[in-house]
């Protein structure tokens, strides 16, 4: 029985209450973790002090250089797993068998890691806004401007970390690099990911300290997001909503993210077609980054019949096809209960699926014994619409007709726009806007992620706090 331990600061531990990880479809038990307990978390919580203090005594060059290893480690080398050895191929076949993603998926998700791995000093220097990372070595350092000092805002870095993609790894090591131990709560179907990137990172020479792991129940993840002095929460609205207003909490749940196409080039939408369809579909339509609403001053009809034709050539395949785009969900009541979620909004007026009519079994399709969810694209005759402001798990996405000089007030919460525009009074109201978070102009992907810029809330500014300090002489 391959056995997940509980990592505590590094060191495995093994407790006597355990979560069964099985195959989604088969049922088979293909793992089981130690669950930790509240109690257990805050006792170690009380030693993060220490950790941080052992991390801080490496060198930014010393942590980059295990970054470059564990990469190497992570992509190809077996790994030891508590007291068992997994592969790289082991881990994507059994990353595959617990969450519902094909292999092609888990293959780039995992790729997403190990660039993550090899580009932390680029990753490193976006965050800190161009300064050398090697000022974190140093308790202060001397400018033209002035000293230049930074203190850190806690002394460990909390994620309570999601099961549907494990591309969210990325967003959390940089921490290890900024001198911040990481407390993680692996996700109940994907503890592969979390563990794989311990024993690698581990393996090729982080501190035990730097890393921690505690599968745990809901009270286990209240007592990390509280003990921590900083944390990350992957969830769904009403996952992250308690927390949405605490300081000490990084939240990453919908995202909202949109298109949107300007008057000036409306009319050249169907050059645009490929790149939208693929922000809406990319990671099987899992990522806070897909597109879920698309934004056009007219010939909204049009835009989105040819956004369905398209979507609609998506299909479910087994999850070992080599062209296989959709995920299987791990829970097949959960597909069924989003779909009539779906058709339960189509009843009020003003919306139609048009991906209906190119799929005749219906939105949940079965293969292989796996429940998938169809992509699906949305005609609203009003912005006002629910649909336009809908976000699930698989690919979606609402269009409607908003004229230019309004798009901007009636749009929402967004995480990421693409605005396909010319306009620069447009662009200028987008860049003033205060409900968009990352904005690009032009045909960019909207999952397209630059690592010399921050995703979603800068994490070095998270956990560091510029102070105000200065040197004056002694004499009098």
């Amino acid at each position: 029985m391959r056995h997940f331990p509980v990592l505590r600061a590094g060191k495995a531990y093994r407790s006597a209450a355990r979560h069964q990880v099985r195959h989604f479809v088969t049922g088979e038990i293909l793992g089981e973790m130690s669950m930790a307990n509240a109690g257990l978390i805050a006792r170690d919580l009380r030693d993060a002090p220490r950790w941080a203090a052992t991390l801080g005594e490496m060198s930014i060059r010393e942590l980059s250089s295990i970054f470059d290893r564990a990469a190497v480690l992570f992509e190809e080398e077996a790994l030891a797993i508590g007291d068992w050895e997994q592969s790289f191929s082991d881990y994507l076949h059994n990353l595959s068998a617990t969450t519902g993603m094909p292999m092609s998926l888990c293959r780039k998700n995992a790729q997403k890691v190990v660039i993550a791995m090899k580009e932390i000093v680029p990753t490193l220097k976006g965050l800190m806004r161009g300064l050398e990372p090697e000022i974190l070595d140093k308790s202060a350092v001397e400018t033209e401007q002035g000293f230049l000092s930074f203190r850190r805002e806690s002394t460990s870095l909390g994620a309570i970390l999601p099961s549907n993609s494990p591309g969210v790894h990325s967003l959390w090591l940089p921490a290890i690099a900024l001198k911040t131990p990481v407390v993680l709560k692996p996700g109940r179907q994907e503890p592969w990911s979390p563990h794989r990137i311990a024993a690698a990172l581990l393996a090729a020479g982080l501190p035990e300290q730097a890393i921690s792991l505690y599968p745990t129940d809901h009270n286990g993840a209240r007592e990390i997001l509280l003990g921590c002095g900083r944390s990350m929460l992957f969830g769904d609205e009403r996952t992250v909503a308690p927390w949405k207003f605490d300081h000490r909490v990084q939240i990453h749940g919908p995202g909202w993210s949109k298109w949107l196409i300007g008057e000036d080039l409306v009319d050249r939408f169907s050059d645009y077609l490929n790149v939208m369809v693929s922000s809406i579909c990319e990671n099987s339509g899992r990522s806070c980054l897909n597109v879920s609403s698309v934004w056009v001053p007219r010939r909204g009809r049009e835009v989105a019949e040819s956004l369905a034709e398209r979507m609609a050539g998506i299909h479910a395949l087994p999850l070992d096809h080599p062209k296989a785009a959709l995920s299987a969900f791990a829970q097949p009541q959960i597909a069924h209960a989003i779909s009539a979620m779906v058709d339960n909004l189509l009843q009020t007026p003003g919306a139609v699926d048009l991906t209906a009519k190119h799929r005749p079994n219906g939105r949940v399709a079965e293969v292989d014994g796996a429940a998938f969810l169809l992509p699906t694209l949305i005609w609203c005759e009003r912005s006002d619409h629910p649909l336009m402001q809908m976000e699930f798990l698989f690919p979606f996405a609402a269009v409607a007709e908003v004229p230019s000089d309004l798009v901007v007030d009636e749009m929402q919460e967004t995480l990421v726009l693409t605005a396909l525009t010319q306009d620069e009074t447009l662009i200028n109201k987008l860049m003033n806007a205060p409900h968009i978070d990352r904005l690009n102009i032009g045909a960019i992907p909207t999952f397209h992620i630059r690592r010399d810029q921050p995703h979603e809330g800068n994490l070095f500014e998270f956990i560091y706090r510029q102070r105000a300090f200065q040197v004056a002489g002694l004499e009098a």
